[in-house]
């Protein structure tokens, strides 16, 4: 019988690097969240992890990639919603509301969060391209979403530049006053918001 190697395999290694580079964002994004990106350094975020600001730069290479990274994972938490809702059964209507309320949850998130919160100032001239390119794909996505939910007659006509703005503007902003020890559960706050807003987009008789 063969024993257990005490050496990781490359894919245990990777794995480990991974969860590594994980945690940093995680305790970066929160920091980022609670005192702002310009006033959080990467010394504050090593020692909350009980590591040296040298062990960030075998994940990261630097403050600015910190943030790119942060913000791209909210960026992309939100496309994968409109992929999902993309594939619910039902009208453009269902699909479009099913989007709305996971826009809402994820900008109440942490990465969502510092999407909003930081803001686009921020981010270093390098960065911008990625961050634009991918917020041009959600913008992109749910104005199709509207589209469809107006071609199929489930939501009356409108503006569907301004709608989108408007949706998005409403449904940004519990990234700024949500209080995650609140009573009310996420999934409370995105329904009762996009019920409110959809209202809106009732077909006219």
């Amino acid at each position: 019988m063969q024993s257990a190697s005490p050496f990781r395999t490359p894919a245990q290694k990777e794995a480990e690097r991974a969860a590594k580079r994980d945690a940093v964002l995680r305790a970066a994004v929160r920091m980022f969240n609670e005192r702002g990106f310009h006033a959080t350094s990467l010394d504050d975020v090593a020692a909350s992890l009980g590591i040296s600001k040298r062990t960030i730069y075998h994940y990261l290479a630097n403050k600015d990639q910190v943030l790119l990274e942060c913000i791209t994972i909210g960026l992309h938490q939100l496309l994968e919603a409109a992929a999902e809702a993309r594939r619910e059964p039902g009208d453009g209507r269902h699909r479009l509301t099913r989007f709305l309320r996971r826009y809402a949850e994820v900008n109440m998130e942490d990465f969502g969060r510092c999407v909003i919160r930081t803001g686009v100032e921020a981010l270093s001239p390098e960065s911008l391209p990625r961050y634009r390119q991918l917020k041009r794909e959600i913008d992109d996505a749910l104005r199709t979403m509207i589209q469809e939910a107006i071609d199929d007659g489930s939501i009356a006509p409108v503006d569907v530049k301004l709608a989108a703005f408007t949706l998005a503007g409403a449904l940004n902003w519990p990234a700024r006053w949500h209080d995650p020890d609140g009573q009310l559960p996420v999934e409370t706050i995105a329904v009762t918001m996009v019920d409110i807003l959809t209202g809106g987009l009732d077909p006219r008789p």
